[in-house]
């Protein structure tokens, strides 16, 4: 066979193996969450708190389409034009147009237009959040912060870059084979790195104080078969009132993480109410089935990509002869933000599914409903949301159960238990 049939195999293989892995650990069985409970934990909620939450996400949500249209529009113009083609071969200029300067300094070069791009929407988003007194963050601060994000960026883009290019100048034909193994292997580093290097960046971590609550917190994740290396608090309050806790790390490097405005501003039920959940995430494998799922999206993309590289249409337009020359990088990365704006929702179906089966875990771990619906109550008044979201852009865009749907879910198995 033809390598364009091997790739067509291998990325049909990889979509069946997808689906199957989505199928068996995600669950998706219809969580009991009756519209009438959702409304009347509706009614219990502070009117004035609905009422901010609301008025908040109205105010993102001009900068957040706005971002999103503009975003995709530059994506396209460089893109499906000779525009992000010229810029590559501008920034391989001073190399002699060597193909590995082209590939490292004309990626990085398109990548960061189109973060510029979203750089008045992303202030835009930091203006709303201080101005409604979530963030605790000054203007230099995020600064500070959206460097570090771009350095990040640029480290892991060289290295994609650089890697990726590498194997398409060394192996014309066969690139998406080892692009596609590359792709997968990177979503698993990445998911052991990620808390070790990059968490810290953004955040100190200290161990939480010995007392009544630490030893509540690693007693349950014990009882619940989820042993932790440590309890440790996040200084999340330098840029936020928002209130979180997770699981972070796998194996030898698992560690409970618990916001230092969490431990402010809820009780310690509450507290572990909240880390209940996150163990559950542990508990069900979450982290090992994202990694699954992205490292199986992730070749299969590769896959596709190469595919989608004997359109001569499309390679026309961006002004290339081949996805595989360092000049097709814009191209690519239209390519993968349409993917990525049609795949969404699907995400975010799976992620709420997951989410939901989470709550279910902290409600059997603590048998305490009450407890955990005030708990969410009090997360959506802290976080500023909007306790019951529009249906369209809940579908759209949401990764976590609603709050009235979280709240009416603890009713549920209130009236189960007993």
């Amino acid at each position: 066979m033809t390598p364009r049939w091997w790739a067509a195999a291998t990325l049909v293989a990889l979509l069946a193996a997808l689906a199957l892995v989505t199928a068996l650990r995600v669950p998706w069985g219809s969580s009991p969450a009756p519209r009438a409970d959702q409304v009347a934990a509706l009614r219990e909620l502070p009117a004035d708190a609905v009422a901010r939450g609301r008025a908040f996400h109205a105010a993102l949500r001009p900068g957040m389409y706005g971002g999103m249209v503009i975003g995709l529009l530059a994506a396209l113009v460089l893109g499906l034009t000779p525009f992000g083609a010229a810029l590559v071969r501008l920034a391989g200029r001073p190399f002699g147009g060597h193909w590995l300067a082209e590939a490292l300094l004309g990626g990085l070069l398109v990548v960061f237009a189109g973060e510029l791009v979203g750089l008045p929407f992303a202030a835009w988003r930091q203006s709303v959040v201080r101005r409604y007194g979530l963030s605790t963050q000054s203007w230099g601060g995020w600064a500070v912060d959206l460097l570090k994000a771009y350095a990040i960026g640029a480290v892991l883009g060289a290295i994609v870059l650089v890697g990726f290019y590498t194997v398409t100048h060394f192996a014309p034909r066969w690139w998406w084979a080892f692009g596609a193994a590359g792709a997968a292997g990177l979503t698993v580093l990445l998911t052991f790195v990620f808390p070790v290097l990059i968490e810290p960046v953004f955040n100190k971590f200290t161990p939480l104080a010995p007392g009544r609550l630490r030893t509540n917190l690693i007693a349950m994740a014990d009882r619940d078969g989820v042993p932790v290396s440590d309890v440790l608090v996040a200084d999340a309050s330098r840029r936020t009132r928002a209130v979180n806790a997770y699981v972070s790390g796998l194996g030898p490097t698992r560690r409970i993480v618990v916001y230092d405005t969490l431990l402010r501003e809820a009780p310690p039920a509450e507290v572990e109410s909240v880390v209940a959940h996150e163990l559950g995430h542990a508990r069900d494998g979450d982290v090992v089935t994202g990694t699954l799922i992205g490292a199986l999206g992730g070749a299969a993309g590769v896959c596709a990509l190469y595919l989608v590289g004997s359109w001569t249409g499309l390679l026309r337009r961006a002004g290339v002869e081949s996805l595989a020359e360092p000049r097709a990088v814009a191209l690519l990365l239209a390519i993968g933000a349409v993917a990525g704006l049609a795949g969404g929702p699907l995400q975010n179906a799976v992620s709420r599914r997951i989410e939901a089966r989470a709550d279910r875990h902290a409600l059997a771990l603590t048998r305490d409903p009450d407890t955990f619906a005030t708990m969410q109550a009090r997360l959506s008044q802290v976080n500023l949301g909007d306790p019951d979201p529009n249906p369209v852009e809940y579908a759209l865009f949401a990764s976590h159960p609603s709050t009235v749907q979280r709240m009416a879910a603890a009713r549920a198995w209130s009236r189960s238990a007993r």
